[in-house]
């Protein structure tokens, strides 16, 4: 029997070309509809300038994160994504445990991803109401029962509609792309006035009580939240034709993409507030909504440039359930989940894990009721999703710099020696970053700005390690990728 990359012989459909791939990985990352969702919050670490330079940073240190994805994705095509990278890049005395980890650590990242993206929607939905009901009061049960409704419409897109999917994702890339542009247009050219370039450029507004170099570094986070998806499309891999060549390409199209496109959103965002004040304080949760009104003046401006960015986002959402059941699914395969057995099944007509993917959505929908009780779940979740995939990152790349890069075979796209130094750069990036996002939000510290990311990370670090020593000595199986090559190597 013929086996993928994986180990495993292929039961899901090879059906994204290189167009749907960068379209599943633009419309994944969503970068500039997410700057746009976290602006207020990140509004307070440097104001207008603070965003734009902070997703400056973002975006070059996630390049060399990409870099270092994209060539163990050519490397070694596999769904587990980092969870296979990591059980083979440290070689076979440590590979098992460290994969184990990896994998489970890069789930509950992404499954936080989802829940934050799904958080978003619900209140571009409901704000979308809300400007034709200028007298409600948005209270957190209606952003929940919109939470409720959009999971179960993603989920069942996931299940049932997966043959339209690569048409959803081209679909979605020119949304993307097209609503960028013309979201930009529009914030650019209908302003009676814009806001001074001193205002964009130069002032620099912290009110999170941190001096300004912590403020910023802090900040950093929401710049990391709008392009920090680049395993994304990597647990697609055994839904390529040519992974091996069409993976880094998908990735460096997300980065370099995602950059661009939310950075001249941003530009275009901020030149047309003429009132930061009632941006700050609007009703509801989506000051993006205070923003688009003040650009065109018009309740039917608003609601077509917010409905632009409820369509890319669902679009969105499907993409990152769809990797996020896919990790699960192959965690399953490998014997390191619960009920294994059922969890790694596959439903080979609709092409899908079907119990994976429904767990997921289950899970999410027990998340969302979060902000029920907390306004600053959001941020948690937001937050917690970049340190936990960053930190299966770095379990994946630091291996592969200590043994020397001498377990991880060669793909189409290697580094040769430059690997050492990027992977080292990726490293302590990775580390300086998440101790920086671990900082509370503001001073002096509260119930509302305390940073709960910190007990996050150790919290599912000590329930991975938990399950280990309940699973792992006994029954885990590693990676059947993972033999294979090790013997190639030997």
């Amino acid at each position: 029997m013929e086996v993928n990359a994986s180990g495993h012989k292929d039961q899901l459909k090879r059906q994204y070309g290189i167009i749907a791939l960068c379209g599943l990985a633009l419309n994944i990352d969503n970068a500039w509809v997410a700057l746009g969702g976290s602006v207020t919050i990140a509004i307070a670490n440097g104001g207008a300038p603070g965003v734009l330079y902070e997703l400056i940073v973002a975006c070059s240190y996630y390049a060399v994160i990409g870099a270092c994805i994209a060539e163990l994705a050519s490397a070694i095509p596999s769904s587990g994504g980092v969870y296979h990278y990591a059980s083979i890049t440290p070689g076979p005395k440590y590979g098992r445990v460290l994969g184990f980890f990896a994998g489970s650590i890069n789930f509950f990242g992404w499954l936080f991803d989802f829940a934050s993206i799904t958080q978003i929607v619900s209140n571009v939905a409901v704000q979308l109401y809300a400007i034709f009901h200028p007298d409600m009061v948005i209270e957190a049960w209606h952003v929940y029962i919109a939470y409720i409704l959009t999971t179960i419409l993603i989920t069942l897109t996931c299940l049932y509609a997966n043959r339209l999917i690569p048409l959803l994702q081209d679909m979605g890339l020119t949304l993307v792309l097209g609503g960028g542009l013309v979201t930009i247009i529009v914030l650019a050219a209908m302003p009676d006035r814009h806001a001074s370039s001193s205002f964009v450029w130069k002032d620099f507004v912290n009110s999170t009580g941190w001096g300004n170099g912590v403020a910023f570094l802090t900040g950093v986070l929401n710049g990391a939240f709008t392009i920090g998806t680049v395993d994304a499309i990597t647990h697609l891999a055994e839904e390529l034709p040519n992974p091996e060549r069409d993976l880094p390409r998908g990735v460096f199209a997300q980065v370099g993409l995602g950059f661009l496109s939310a950075f001249f959103f941003g530009i275009a965002l901020f030149y047309s507030i003429t009132d930061l004040d009632a941006v700050v304080n609007s009703n509801g949760s989506f000051p993006l909504a205070a923003i688009y009104h003040q650009a065109t003046g018009t309740k039917g401006g608003t609601f077509c440039l917010l409905a632009i960015v409820l369509f890319s986002l669902l679009i969105c959402l499907v993409g990152t359930l769809l990797t996020c059941g896919r990790i699960w699914w192959t965690l399953a395969r490998d014997n390191a989940t619960p009920l294994p057995h059922f969890f790694s099944k596959v439903d080979e007509d609709l092409s899908c894990p079907v119990p994976a993917t429904l767990l997921c959505a289950f899970l999410s929908l027990c998340l969302g009721a979060i902000p029920l009780g907390s306004s600053t779940a959001f941020t948690v979740l937001a937050g917690s999703f970049i340190i936990l995939t960053s930190a299966s990152y770095a379990i994946a790349i630091a291996p592969n710099l200590f043994t020397s890069r001498k377990y991880m075979p060669k793909g189409p796209f290697h580094m040769g020696t430059a690997g050492y130094y990027v992977n080292a750069a990726a490293v302590l990036l990775i580390i300086f970053f998440d101790t920086m996002y671990c900082f509370p939000f503001a001073l002096p510290t509260s119930a509302d700005t305390m940073n709960y990311n910190s007990v996050i990370l150790v919290g599912i670090t000590v329930l991975t390690a938990i399950w280990w020593f309940i699973k792992g000595g006994a029954r885990y199986e590693a990676p059947k990728a993972v033999e294979r090559y090790l013997k190639q190597w030997s």
